[in-house]
């Protein structure tokens, strides 16, 4: 259950409508859930409350998708990718491993990309954009100078300011996602306690530090 109401068909905005329409048809998503990928599309029931909000993040996705990027289109879904999986969501990872097979990303690499420092799977320049991606969206952009000498290497500036805005926006999406519990984000917090048996031990401390 997402934590924000969900705005149904009915209710909806005229700017939103022609997005169900795209991507529900005539259902009302909110009573007849689901999408062609899957999802349960609740990103789209729970931001449509917000409809100037979701009219610039519609247009930011045109704007990474566009022909007029200069970034090759492979190096930003393995950043994207990354992104989502070093921030912790579920649903930017998952969207984006399907993104990044339609534009060359093999399913091989797919695969190490949990992993990819300890992989061969990766180019140079694919390496390099992996590594700036980690300091971005891991280091909160405190990126090393030796790291953005190696994507400098490969990359022209206009590349990486994409790139750089392309992270910066996804890792956005991901914090989103998992704060409201969109989509495969809606699980509940794994770090908690576990209850000691009934009449157990409970002097943690004392137990494992070996003390009568």
């Amino acid at each position: 259950m997402t934590r924000t109401k969900q705005i149904p068909r009915s209710e909806a905005a005229e700017s939103i409508l022609p997005i169900y329409d795209r991507l529900f048809g005539d259902r009302d998503p909110v009573a007849d859930p689901g999408t062609a990928t899957g999802t349960p599309g609740n990103w789209w029931t729970v931001f449509a409350q917000t409809p100037d909000l979701m009219s610039h993040m519609v247009a930011g996705f045109g704007l990474f998708n566009s022909p007029d990027r200069e970034l090759d289109p492979k190096l930003r879904e393995l950043a994207l990718t990354r992104t989502g999986f070093v921030a912790g969501s579920q649903f930017v990872f998952s969207q984006h491993c399907k993104a990044a097979r339609r534009v060359g990303v093999s399913d091989t690499q797919l695969e190490a990309i949990p992993a990819w420092t300890t992989s061969t799977e990766f180019s140079s320049s694919e390496r390099a954009v992996l590594a700036y991606t980690d300091q971005l969206a891991l280091a909160d952009g405190r990126v090393h100078d030796a790291t953005f000498a190696a994507l400098s290497e490969h990359l022209s500036e206009v590349e990486i300011i994409e790139l750089t805005y392309g992270v910066a926006s996804y890792k956005l999406h991901a914090l989103m996602c998992r704060a409201l519990r969109l989509e495969f984000d809606d699980v509940d917090e794994r770090i908690v306690e576990i209850a000691a048996p009934v009449d157990g031990d409970t002097d943690v401390m004392g137990t494992i530090s070996m003390r009568d």
